[in-house]
């Protein structure tokens, strides 16, 4: 790959997916995209680039995006952000939406679905607090092909032992030869759409909470920052925004605030204007509710 090559790359990658590479970053191009030179039947990597460049080819466009996407996660990844789910988030929006007993969640880089399936048995273990309480949980990836495998549910033996507990394998999962499967009430909590945050996300309404973990690492700081405004219109005046360990609002936007103590943890400030009330029929137009069961 020649460094013209490489800079049509990084800017490709840039303008689609908002992913920055450094130039030291050349071995790992070269690793995830030989194996889609050979499953194009094109020679090389020059060749791949060289198609990208005269456009057209959207569905290599597709898995050049997908293969540099980094995809990895597991169950109750970090602990930490589901700790302060279960301790934190809930109980507060528990009280302060108990006219309505609505809530929204969106996990805006689901990859697999193990992070959105997690959120999943934290609400059923908590399903004594919240009869009648309607739930929905949006898991959105730019990928189609790891948003499929999130919508079977379906997991080897290796991917469940990274992060979930055995009784909670026991009792929300059931084996399928040598591997697991979620079951389908867990599955029906969760709507699945292919998204990419560079593009408008408006459509999808509002939330209470918004996991966007591990994401804003990859962009540089104008993008990072014209994302987080947008997720700021996503949430209420009291939602919650939960970024990566090594992530952070500072320096990036006004529109977040940390909750004490609570690593990962923002809260939305709150507008000096009045804004609609959390309980605004608008809150559930984007449809897809899914709800709790004893």
């Amino acid at each position: 790959m020649t460094p013209g090559e490489f800079e049509f790359l990084k800017n490709f990658l840039k303008t689609r997916s908002g992913l920055v590479l450094s130039n030291d970053k050349q071995y790992l191009v070269e690793s995830r995209l030989l194996p889609i030179a050979r499953s194009s039947k094109l020679e090389t990597l020059s060749a791949v680039i060289q198609t990208l460049q005269r456009s057209g080819n959207r569905a290599l466009e597709t898995d050049v995006i997908e293969a540099m996407t980094t995809n990895e996660s597991f169950f109750f990844r970090d602990k930490t952000p589901f700790d302060n789910f279960r301790d934190t988030m809930l109980p507060a929006l528990l009280q302060s939406r108990s006219n309505f007993k609505q809530l929204k969640i969106w996990c805006a880089a689901a990859s697999s679905g193990q992070e959105p399936y997690s959120l999943a048995m934290c609400l059923k273990e908590e399903a004594a607090k919240m009869g009648g309480w309607r739930t929905r949980i949006l898991g959105t990836d730019l990928s189609l092909e790891v948003l499929e495998k999130a919508k079977a549910g379906l997991y080897s033996q290796f991917e469940v032992q990274r992060g979930l507990p055995i009784q909670l394998l026991l009792k929300y999962f059931e084996q399928k030869g040598d591997m697991w499967q979620i079951g389908a009430p867990m599955r029906s909590m969760i709507e699945w759409k292919k998204l990419n945050l560079l593009e408008n996300f408006a459509h999808l309404g509002e939330f209470d909470i918004v996991f966007c973990r591990n994401v804003l690492i990859y962009f540089d700081q104008a993008t990072k920052s014209e994302i987080l405004a947008r997720l700021a219109k996503s949430l209420p005046e009291d939602g919650y925004l939960v970024l990566g360990a090594a992530e952070t609002v500072v320096g990036l936007t006004d529109a977040f605030k940390p909750v004490p103590g609570k690593r990962g943890l923002f809260q939305k400030k709150p507008a000096v204007h009045a804004a609609t009330g959390p309980g605004a029929s608008t809150r559930f137009a984007a449809g897809g509710v899914a709800g709790l069961r004893r």
